[in-house]
């Protein structure tokens, strides 16, 4: 059906049957109406708009219709009304899920990196796995036992160096920056090892050493012979062939920091070993350098960096001798670095910003989604945390993610309950608002826990370091409480021990005990091993400890599996609650929560009865997740009555929603406040 419009008026052309349609008047079908004209006469027959206006809304609706037709359906309340409620309805829901979507976000706490929710695992590579016979660890050794990482729930790896190196600080005398060392593979064989990481979901952390390359660096033996660019790569100053001591600055390692090279007819400074040169960071073409060498390994795709001895890399330029510790001590018996207060050699004017430049340059790379590029900074600075805290950075410029924590080293110098929570509050109560704290419990260069403060122990500093807040470092065979070998005068690789016998750090670089196969399974194809294996490795190893639910590997891998499926752990207040002569006693708990945890953990030298009836926010019964003494899991103690044994720690959940942070503040600390919804299971800003 068409219609003609004809000044104001309309004209029917032609009908065309439709049964829908029905007449105004007596009910009749037009099509019957206009079929009964014989011949096919057409009928013209004009109407006034509003008579036919009044005619179609007896029309009901049929497919096809002319949208003249439509618009008069459409316009008819019936229509219109449930038209317009589902439009403003759509209106309001979109605009209450953007609101909703916006309070969420915005009340949402900040997302953990993937540094905080892993510990991090130190992979001494000379020791963890051989893979080729020569009795040394090498990278495709490390790609072997990626899936120990994974049985263990661990997400990062830092790996010690193994660049390019003569090896007189095995892998801390860099020759080459952007190359492998033959003893651990080659560059493909890194690639290969950081392509099966990444798709394994596990992070890479190498170490990085700005302060200092081996006297073979290409920059060294350029700048020895005076070359007009790298001149002042290094540190150099006159001094006498016949007595080079420019000033009393000695080495870590003992004795002069300053070696005199016939080449150059000066003398150059080094921190460290005397194959070691200290890089002169002040000079700003080394400093692109450095950054330079960052760039091309954040290329390759690492995930982080360790940044080792930073203290070291700025000197005075003044040259002064630094005061002695004994003033009284004559000067020429001089030779430790425990002998002088290193005033003009360790974190000088200028450091912090050159470590923010860096800081700067991995933030380029770190903008698409899931690949934060992480940097934590080595700085033992002893007695004087707050040096250490300024690695933190301030709240307006970051610097590195946190600086390692070394005073949990210290531990054995006393166990016990009050000894283990002042080393803990001395990092708690000096970091920096909002920081994120970390714990170190073992490393290359420090005794194994094991041997330092017991065997007896090592369950129960496991247990701490995985229930403390911040991101725990693992070192490699901590997980099964490997200790120190002992090695005689013949045996010593390491250099500083090779100066001192007590001084070596060997004892702690044994190879890793992966079963009780030959030589523990770390070189199954020859008798042959850089330093020797323990003689516990039968029954110290990762494959019988696996098969042992009680073991101190399975222990490991419970503790980390909790504090990291459970929301108090990585979310939650830390708070103390008790310490004395034994027990170091503390809890996690967040709001909103209803499940918290108490740790009863006993560092004295015997049996001892906690009564921690005094808190009140604790129920009276309290029934044990976990003890590093298997034989008492699940037991359930009185909280006036909680036994421990010397060595055993105590993982306790109890249910309430009564908090003890909120009367005890002074005790407690939380990185960033959250809140948890338990209706709906979600976290927010509180």
């Amino acid at each position: 059906m068409s219609f003609k419009k004809n000044s104001g008026r309309m004209e029917l052309e032609e009908s065309i049957r439709n049964p829908g349609y029905t007449d105004a008047d007596d009910g009749g079908s037009a099509a019957d109406t206009s079929s009964s004209d014989t011949g096919g006469r057409r009928d013209s027959t004009a109407v006034k708009l509003d008579a036919l206006a009044h005619e179609y809304t007896q029309v009901k609706p049929y497919a096809g219709m002319p949208k003249e037709v439509l618009l008069l359906h459409s316009s008819k309340a019936r229509y219109r009304v449930p038209r317009e409620i589902l439009f403003w309805l759509i209106v309001c829901c979109t605009l209450a899920l953007v609101a909703v979507t916006i309070t969420i976000i915005a009340m949402s706490p900040p997302c953990l990196r993937w540094w905080h929710s892993t510990p991090v695992y130190q992979v001494y590579p000379r020791s963890f796995k051989d893979s080729d016979g020569d009795g040394v660890g090498d990278l495709r050794g490390i790609k072997e036992k990626l899936d120990h990482f994974l049985d263990l729930n661990i997400k990062a790896v830092w790996i010690s160096p193994f660049y390019r190196s003569p090896m007189k600080d095995f892998g801390y005398d860099v020759e080459d920056f952007r190359d492998i060392d033959p003893l651990f593979g080659s560059m493909q064989d890194f690639e290969e090892l950081l392509v099966e990481m990444h798709n394994k979901g596990l992070k890479l952390i190498m170490d990085f050493i700005p302060n200092h390359t081996s006297d073979r660096h290409r920059w060294f033996n350029l700048s020895r012979t005076r070359d007009p660019h790298y001149e002042n790569y290094y540190v150099w100053t006159d001094c006498d062939p016949a007595s080079p001591k420019p000033n009393n600055w000695v080495s870590i390692f003992g004795n002069s920091s300053w070696t005199y090279d016939e080449v150059r007819g000066q003398c150059y400074l080094h921190q460290f070993l005397k194959e070691q040169p200290d890089l002169n960071l002040r000079n700003p073409d080394v400093v692109q350098e450095i950054i330079d060498l960052i760039r091309f390994w954040l290329e390759k795709g690492v995930d982080g960096f360790r940044m080792d001895a930073v203290k070291h890399m700025l000197e005075a330029t003044h040259l002064r001798d630094e005061p002695q510790v004994d003033p009284e001590m004559p000067p020429e018996l001089v030779t430790t670095e425990w002998d002088l207060y290193h005033d003009h050699t360790t974190s000088q004017v200028g450091l912090h910003d050159m470590l923010r430049e860096f800081r700067a340059e991995m933030d380029t790379y770190s903008r698409e989604p899931g690949r934060y590029r992480f940097m934590v900074t080595e700085s033992y600075d002893y007695e004087e945390v707050e040096k250490t805290m300024m690695y933190y950075g301030t709240p307006l410029i970051k610097e590195s993610d946190f600086p390692f924590n070394f005073y949990l080293l210290d531990l054995p110098h006393n166990t016990s309950g009050w000894w283990a929570k002042q080393l803990v509050d001395l990092w708690m109560s000096n970091m920096p608002k909002g920081k994120w704290p970390n714990w170190v419990v073992g490393n290359h260069d420090r005794p194994r826990i094991g041997s330092s403060a017991g065997r007896i122990y090592v369950r129960a500093i496991n247990l701490m370091l995985l229930t403390l807040p911040g991101t725990p470092t693992t070192y490699y065979g901590e997980e099964i409480g490997m200790e120190n070998i002992n090695i005689t005068q013949s045996q010593i690789q390491d250099p500083a021990g090779k100066y001192n016998a007590s001084l070596s750090r060997d004892p702690e670089r044994s190879p890793m005990q992966w079963n009780s196969e030959m030589n523990a399974g770390f070189n199954s194809q020859t008798n042959t091993t850089w330093l020797p294996v323990h003689p516990d490795y039968e029954t110290v190893n990762v494959e019988v400890q696996k098969q042992d639910e009680g073991s101190v590997l399975s222990q490991y891998r419970f503790l980390n599996g909790l504090r990291q499926s459970e929301l108090p752990f990585l979310r939650g207040w830390f708070c103390y609650v008790l310490s004395d002569t034994n027990v170091f006693s503390y809890l996690r708990e967040l709001d909103g929560h209803k499940e918290a945890y108490l740790m009863v953990i006993n560092f004295g030298k015997g049996p001892t009865t906690t009564d921690l009836s005094a808190i009140q926010e604790l129920p009276e019964e309290l029934k044990v997740l976990m003890s590093t003494n298997p034989a008492n899991n699940e037991k359930v103690f009185q909280k006036s009555r909680i036994q421990t044994e010397a060595g055993e720690g105590l993982v306790i959940r109890y249910s309430t929603y009564t908090r003890f942070h909120p009367n005890h503040p002074a005790e407690c600390y939380v990185s960033e406040k959250a809140c948890y919804l338990e209706t709906i299971g979600i976290l927010y800003k509180c």
